[in-house]
């Protein structure tokens, strides 16, 4: 769905005449079930929406559920606060709920939801496991539900532009794509501050732990770096090659790769962390093109961030909010070979017309060829524009390009990457089970 601000404010509009009925104030009801860092991000956009009301958070630390409820109140919002995430699953006032909790939460938040008739927005990854997305999916078709995950960069103008070029077939042939997401300080590698105030007190280790494998002492570290520890997160697969793999399925019209090799290491970031600071990946997808994914916590170089889409007709520089066309200048140049010849054959060659406008473009007629397009994002911010495509499925009950499946297969190649570093080998894709093979 690409959204314009007209349609961002028609979603009040729409509520009231909508099919399914929702509070008095004819808003969508909404909850939230994670309330850190990026959860606070999350509800400033969707608590600046017209057709929503936020009216229960759940976080297991009580400070971020008291920042929560003021941030909110500032919005026009009355908001109420539980330690206990089932409230806001068995709470028949909510008509959906965002999922902000840390990854190997997802699946357990993810089906509750969804059983209770809850329309859901689930930041990525999707999943912890490849398994994990299996039993969503299989949960998303019995139920009927509404199920966008959050990689909100395909809401973007420029991502839609780039899309709308490679399906136009404007950069030819693509059959190699580069993506990169670098850091170069220690909050960029999840070594984030820890309140002064936090303590058994005022987190709930058991809530945070649930189905963790592993069972681990109390641990503010664990609790608020969780991205660095294997048994909470896949690290810098899940947390960031999601984002890349997100978008590259989204302007590609792929699903997903036939095999990924990968490999990675902690280098540099060893205390507090388990998981790797520095990883590469090689993805082949059956479409014809193969991804070089790369991330490194070492090094924030401007020139090795974000995209790059090489096609045989042109290039795609993409960035978060900006975007590029390059067309090709390349030409054939086969004088050094026919110089070898003898003098003769040589003349003959170059007296073809054809020869010399393919190979000697200087001696042509001159003429104007155009360059570079280039493109700036501007307007309303991509989280906000998420968030609105959300509503709208909601109401129309039309789902989102970013539905169960894509998310699913996203964090897919992230857990693909994440076998091949673990296992030091090459991982394939079985296409008919929607899952790693072996």
């Amino acid at each position: 769905m690409e959204l314009t601000r007209r349609t961002v404010l028609q979603t009040a509009a729409a509520a009231a005449t909508a099919s399914r009925t929702f509070a008095a104030n004819d808003k969508i009801q909404a909850g939230f079930i994670g309330c850190g860092a990026r959860a606070h991000e999350l509800m400033a956009a969707l608590g600046a929406q017209p057709g929503c009301a936020i009216t229960k958070v759940c976080d297991a630390y009580s400070g971020r559920r008291e920042r929560a409820q003021e941030r909110l109140k500032s919005l026009g919002h009355t908001t109420a606060a539980t330690a206990d995430w089932r409230e806001i699953i068995n709470d028949k006032s909510l008509d959906a709920v965002v999922i902000a909790s840390p990854d190997h939460w997802h699946k357990t938040h993810v089906l509750a939801a969804l059983n209770a008739g809850k329309d859901i927005y689930c930041e990525k990854p999707l999943t912890y496991t490849v398994e994990d997305g299996l039993e969503i999916l299989a949960a998303t078709k019995r139920t009927g539900k509404i199920l966008q995950v959050g990689s909100q960069g395909v809401s973007t103008q420029t991502q839609m532009k780039a899309r709308e070029m490679i399906q136009a077939g404007k950069l030819g042939k693509v059959t190699m794509i580069r993506a990169a997401y670098n850091r170069n300080t220690a909050s960029g590698a999840w070594i984030y501050p820890i309140p002064p105030d936090a303590s058994p007190k005022t987190v709930d280790w058991a809530a945070f732990e649930g189905p963790a494998a592993k069972k681990y002492p109390f641990s503010l570290e664990r609790f608020f770096r969780w991205r660095c520890y294997s048994e909470y997160s896949g690290g810098i697969a899940t947390d960031l090659f999601v984002h890349l793999c997100t978008t590259i399925h989204f302007l590609m019209g792929a699903e997903a790769p036939t095999r990924v090799i990968a490999m990675g290491n902690l280098f540099r970031w060893k205390e507090s962390r388990d998981v790797p600071d520095t990883l590469n990946a090689i993805l082949e997808y059956p479409q014809g093109f193969t991804v070089n994914l790369s991330s490194t916590f070492n090094n924030q170089s401007s020139a090795e961030s974000n995209f790059v889409f090489l096609g045989t007709e042109g290039t795609i520089s993409l960035g978060w909010g900006d975007m590029t066309f390059s067309p090709e200048t390349s030409n054939e140049d086969n004088a050094w070979i026919v110089a070898s010849w003898p003098s003769h054959l040589e003349a003959a060659y170059w007296a073809d017309p054809k020869v010399r406008a393919a190979e000697r473009p200087a001696l042509a007629k001159p003429s104007l060829k155009k360059g570079s397009e280039t493109y700036q994002g501007q307007g309303l911010d991509a989280t906000f524009t998420h968030f609105a495509s959300w509503l709208e499925s909601i109401l129309t009950r039309k789902p989102h390009w970013e539905n169960a499946e894509r998310g699913h297969r996203a964090a897919a190649c992230a857990h693909m990457v994440n076998r091949s570093v673990r296992e030091r080998r090459m991982v394939e894709w079985d296409a008919a089970g929607d899952k790693m093979k072996g």
